[in-house]
């Protein structure tokens, strides 16, 4: 297991380092940096006069050493002025040239600078995968126990009546685009005119004049059920869905197998068939895609996030390539695809856990 392990992370590595090196070209392409030279000097700047503040701030070298310098294995560049003064990567108002660092990259945790936030691209984007970060926590902790109740109540019986309800309900809530789905709930739960809101107000069943809070802004200060429940909701209802599908398949597949057909005959019981002999094996390709929704989750709040105002990891990558914020674009693309590479791992860890009958070697 662990040579196992080692090659899956080395493996891991290497995609890592094709898969930056892929994501610094593209945002480091001279379109954008030409547009970076141009918002950040002067609108009208000549090709001359980009092309000169482009080599000031560190854009003008070879591709593959502004990459080896961004990774943080080759030296940081400086410049010096007409009045001598000295900038670099590694320079700032706080960290003077004398005692400026050589190296300062992704290795020793230095991402750069937010040419638009004005702040360091880490404080950015630790604070912002914070904030996903509980986001997701809320929607795998209510999506992943529901979609595999759905799924294995719905393949024990192949073709019954509870079968096809729950099959239609997966398919529905999968079809559902949250885009949809977080703007039926708004209407529905969170709207002081239209929806059930009114009702249950004009009843005296709620303090409120709404149900729940269309915004989820205040939960980036503080979660409460009354301000966090709809983008949870509107998350989860889309990935219960596809899980839920794939664990109905799987289950109604053991459960057409010899060793469940043995156990019947033996006289065991249909509840220790389910929960002793199918569960487990109908539980691994399921594994497969729960990890699947990591990756997807951080990247694909997007649309969650800006429908119910909440400033999370999805929202500032949105953000950093609507504004050219190629070092803030470039650490979110990393982080994303760090995210991927791992769970990745984790799962093909998981599956060999699951399944001993995979060979490892």
């Amino acid at each position: 297991m662990g040579l196992f392990i080692l090659r899956r992370f080395g493996v891991m590595v290497l995609t890592a380092i094709c898969l930056t090196f892929v994501v610094f070209f593209l945002t480091n392409l001279y379109p954008n940096l030409e547009k970076l030279a141009k918002t950040q000097g002067n609108a009208r700047m000549t090709d001359a006069e980009v092309a000169s503040w482009l080599d000031r701030n560190g854009y003008g070298g070879p591709l593959i050493l502004r990459y080896g310098e961004w990774l943080g294995v080759v030296p940081g560049w400086t410049r010096e002025g007409p009045e001598g003064e000295i900038t670099g990567r590694c320079i700032d108002s706080d960290t003077p040239a004398d005692i400026a660092p050589t190296f300062c990259g992704l290795l020793q945790g230095d991402l750069g600078y937010s040419t638009v936030s004005d702040d360091e691209v880490s404080n950015i984007i630790g604070g912002r995968l914070a904030l996903t970060g509980k986001l997701m926590f809320w929607a795998f902790a209510v999506m992943v126990p529901a979609a595999l109740i759905i799924g294995v109540l719905a393949g024990m019986r192949e073709g019954s009546r509870m079968d096809r309800s729950l099959s239609t309900v997966s398919i529905a809530s999968t079809a559902t685009p949250e885009y949809v789905s977080g703007v039926i709930f708004i209407v529905l739960l969170a709207s002081s005119t239209t929806g059930l809101s009114p009702w249950l107000s004009e009843m005296g069943w709620i303090e409120g004049r709404t149900l729940f809070l269309g915004s989820a802004r205040s939960a980036m200060e503080g979660i409460t059920f009354w301000n966090f429940t709809l983008p949870v909701m509107t998350i989860a209802l889309y990935g219960m869905g596809y899980i839920a599908r794939m664990t109905r398949a799987s289950m109604a597949e053991v459960m057409t197998a010899q060793y469940i057909r043995t156990a019947r005959l033996k006289g065991v019981s249909f509840r220790n068939i389910v929960l002793k002999h199918a569960l487990r094996n109908a539980l691994i390709a399921p594994f497969t895609v729960i990890m699947l929704q990591f990756p997807w989750l951080l990247t694909g709040v997007v649309i969650v996030e800006t429908l119910f105002n909440y400033n999370g990891f999805g929202w500032t990558l949105v953000q950093a390539a609507s504004n050219n914020d190629i070092e803030l674009l470039l650490a979110c693309s990393i982080v994303a695809v760090f995210v991927v590479l791992v769970t990745q791992l984790i799962s093909d860890i998981g599956y060999v856990f699951l399944n001993p009958r995979i060979r490892i070697s």
